[in-house]
């Protein structure tokens, strides 16, 4: 029986990103017991977690020129796509780390993503009260579902630190908990806001770029993404390696994943609940601003923090985690105003896909700059998009559309 009531709805649909997102990161979450085990480089695992990039990009692309988030039932999309995937990212217990099928696989898995994440957070937006006249809720009820992401994506290191160092059981455990969500999203209920299937229109996705207060949404997004997940990707690495200089080697990969999650998924998780109530009530634009510029800073200084105290270190990476994922689902929320009502999944979809098109370069490129400047000056790079961010928000702030933006909160 489907749920009927708002609360009970977005509960549910929570727990269903949560569950099905924790594929995302399954592999990159085990990259320290893949390396132990098949004596591997850092440039040899890093396609695991670009090979969903770039699946979670094709996917995507393909779901916006075709208004497949508009023109399906959200959760059939879900149900199916969740499926998939946790079928995908089970396969890669029967294969060699190593082949070419895993990274297949996973690009399977991140294609499938693009049926998840943007769809859940249209599902969400169509309970979302209006800010006209009042105070709407847009950007709590989105950051929520951003929270259910980042908690989804940092459960993984968790599994990992208490499954032992056995890599196969976060896989299993990540597939599972995908399946579950295939299942219970379909008693999720819908809102009112839920717009009217449109006619296929290819070239709706262009307005993302063609209209200037979606282009400056977008650009923020843009620079938001630079860093994220490059952060994300490589945390659980570099603070491995950190706390190797302090402490044996099977305490600082236990203390490195137990860190990671906290930061990731706990810091991230409340920094999303916090950036959607302030947003709704301080505006998008200031929240956004603020959380890009302190963010950007952390990502200066973390480098050069590394081989320092782990308590020290832990406490610069837990204000990152909040404040890197603080704004994410503010941008979702400034698109899903300023879209026509119709193509909100479309909208959605499209900054995804250019988003996450974006973190290709720097999820392959960090350990580049590893390997030829050290932990200190890479890190730094990743300040570079959170900076342009902030300047791209700023023109949106001035553009007469920002007042559609949380109810004229700009």
């Amino acid at each position: 029986m489907v749920i009927r009531s708002k609360s009970g709805s977005l509960v549910l649909l929570a727990f269903c990103e949560v569950a099905a997102l924790a594929l995302w990161f399954s592999a990159s979450a085990v990259v320290p017991s893949l390396k132990a085990e098949f004596d591997l480089s850092d440039a040899q695992v890093s396609p695991l977690t670009s090979a969903v990039q770039i699946g979670f990009v094709a996917g995507t692309l393909a779901s916006a020129v075709l208004g497949l988030a508009d023109r399906l039932d959200p959760r059939r999309f879900f149900m199916v796509s969740a499926l998939v995937a946790a079928a995908a990212n089970a396969a890669i217990l029967l294969l060699a780390p190593t082949s070419t099928a895993v990274l297949a696989m996973r690009f399977v898995t991140g294609a499938c993503m693009a049926g998840i994440y943007p769809v859940g957070m249209k599902m969400a937006t169509t309970w979302a009260r209006s800010g006209n006249g009042g105070r709407g809720d847009m950007g709590l009820l989105v950051g929520l579902l951003v929270g259910a992401l980042t908690l989804g994506s940092a459960a993984p290191h968790l599994v990992n630190a208490f499954g032992g160092s056995d890599w196969r059981f976060t896989i299993a455990a990540a597939s599972l908990l995908a399946v579950v969500a295939g299942l219970a999203v379909n008693l999720v209920g819908l809102g009112a806001r839920l717009g009217k299937t449109p006619p296929f229109r290819p070239a709706a996705a262009l307005q993302a770029w063609r209209r200037p207060a979606l282009r400056y949404a977008n650009g923020g997004y843009l620079g938001h993404m630079w860093e994220l997940y490059a952060m994300w990707a490589w945390l659980v690495v570099f603070l491995d390696a950190s706390f190797r200089q302090s402490m044996p080697e099977e305490a600082a990969a236990w203390w490195s994943r137990l860190a990671t999650f906290t930061a990731m998924g706990v810091g991230g998780a409340a920094g999303c609940f916090l950036g959607g109530w302030l947003a709704d009530r301080a505006g998008r634009t200031t929240v956004t601003m603020a959380a890009m510029a302190a963010s950007g800073s952390c990502a200066l200084v973390i480098g050069f923090l590394f081989a320092a105290p782990p308590w020290l270190l832990f406490a610069v990476a837990l204000i990152w985690g909040i404040t890197v994922v603080a704004d994410s689902a503010q941008f979702s929320a400034s698109i899903a105003e300023l879209s026509d009502p119709d193509y909100v999944g479309t909208m959605l979809t499209v900054q995804t896909c250019l988003g996450f098109l974006l973190t290709l370069v720097t999820v392959q490129l960090l350990p580049h700059l590893v390997d030829a400047l050290g932990w200190s000056y890479a890190c730094a790079a990743l300040a570079i998009g959170p900076f342009l961010g902030v300047w791209s928000m700023a023109r949106l702030r001035r553009h007469p559309d920002a007042l559609k933006l949380a109810g004229g909160r700009r």
